[in-house]
């Protein structure tokens, strides 16, 4: 399996070249970091519950519930692969209580992380597939340092520092990144939008050189905004995420074929290959949620033609019990391959008291 895998990234790097965006690295930083955003399509800039998962995206929506709170996550993708991640909140900073009554108490959010995908032992192989002997490994990290300050009592901003290093058998590369967001919600927390701006960096050291030197790459940039709205007397959010906003074209041109595909791809079709949407079940109790989402991007991308399959649709759920946050979540790439993804968090704050 390792081998196949390995095989497809190569055909992928041949066959394919990502029309619009340039070059970029470290494609692994737009996989979903915990279960509740693989539910929520894949990424959510908007949707502030206390999951400190969900500064990954934006880190403005850090809050009042994130401090004190270690989050472990794990996703299964291919046999032979793993990826995880462990996460910590810390709140800290003294609001003047009784001048701003409203502001909270610790209006300073602090968050860090680390972020690991390990693509398991591969075979060493020549050019005709032919097995040489010997085995490598290959695997990408993300270190997170983020820092969000809440202003006033409906809006927040952040920003986040993402140094990232992958090791592929005798090749490394190092880049340094940044994210920064927004976030504002209305004083009963029905409506909440969010803006970010993910991924702004390159390599500091290169995979390779060429004859003009080291060769560093860009990360890949995703301008995003997003807003869901929670109705007050229905235990019911809907919301939407725009990503990519900063280009149009998010098409695959393959370079094996004479035609440009992306001609065949009508403007409404690639607008909503932009678009993610979702629908929350969570009670005014937030003690369990339910969530269903649709990507179509995923959908245009990875569904088989004349085979039935749930490409770009997701599903979640999670509870609270005790002083524990349980996540689990669901999607498919592939005909034959699930995404699952668990996620367990707990609050500290609870066990001090």
């Amino acid at each position: 399996m390792a081998v196949a895998l390995l095989c497809m990234l190569n055909v992928a790097h041949v066959q394919a070249q990502y029309i619009g965006s340039g070059t970029s690295a470290f494609a692994f930083l737009d996989l979903p970091a915990s279960s509740r955003l693989n539910a929520l399509g894949g990424t959510n800039v908007s949707v502030r519950d206390g999951e400190i998962s969900m500064a990954m995206c934006n880190p403005a929506l850090l809050g009042v519930m994130t401090d004190k709170v270690l989050e472990l996550n794990y996703a299964y993708y291919l046999p032979g692969t793993m990826f995880g991640s462990a996460l910590y909140g810390h709140n800290f900073g003294r609001s003047k209580i009784e001048l701003h009554p409203d502001e909270p108490d610790k209006p300073n959010y602090f968050a860090a992380g680390i972020h690991f995908l390990s693509y398991g032992n591969m075979k060493y192989a020549d050019s005709q597939g032919n097995l040489t002997g010997g085995t490598f490994s290959a695997q990408d990290i993300l270190i997170d340092i983020m820092y969000a300050r809440q202003l006033g009592r409906q809006f927040t901003v952040g920003v986040t520092l993402k140094p990232v290093m992958s090791f592929y058998e005798s090749y490394s590369a190092f880049a340094l990144g940044a994210d920064v967001g927004a976030h504002f919600q209305t004083k009963d927390s029905t409506l909440q939008v969010g803006l970010t701006l993910q991924n702004i960096g390159w390599q500091l050291k290169g995979f390779y050189s060429d004859e003009g030197g080291q060769v560093r790459e860009m990360l890949p940039l995703n301008l995003q905004i997003g807003l869901n709205y929670r109705f007050k007397h229905a235990p019911i959010r809907l919301g939407m995420t725009i990503h990519n906003m900063q280009q149009w074209n998010l098409s695959y041109e393959n370079t094996n074929l004479l035609a440009d595909e992306s001609a065949d791809i009508k403007w409404h079709d690639m607008l909503f290959r932009h678009t993610i949407f979702f629908l929350d079940i969570v009670p005014k109790s937030e003690r369990f949620y339910l969530t269903i989402s649709y990507n179509h991007r995923r959908r245009a991308e990875m569904n088989l033609k004349d085979q039935a399959s749930m490409a770009g649709l997701a599903i979640g759920a999670g509870v609270r019990i005790y002083k524990f946050r349980l996540g689990f979540a669901l999607s498919q790439a592939t005909k034959s391959n699930f995404t699952y993804q668990a996620s367990i968090a707990l609050d500290i704050n609870s066990l001090l008291k």
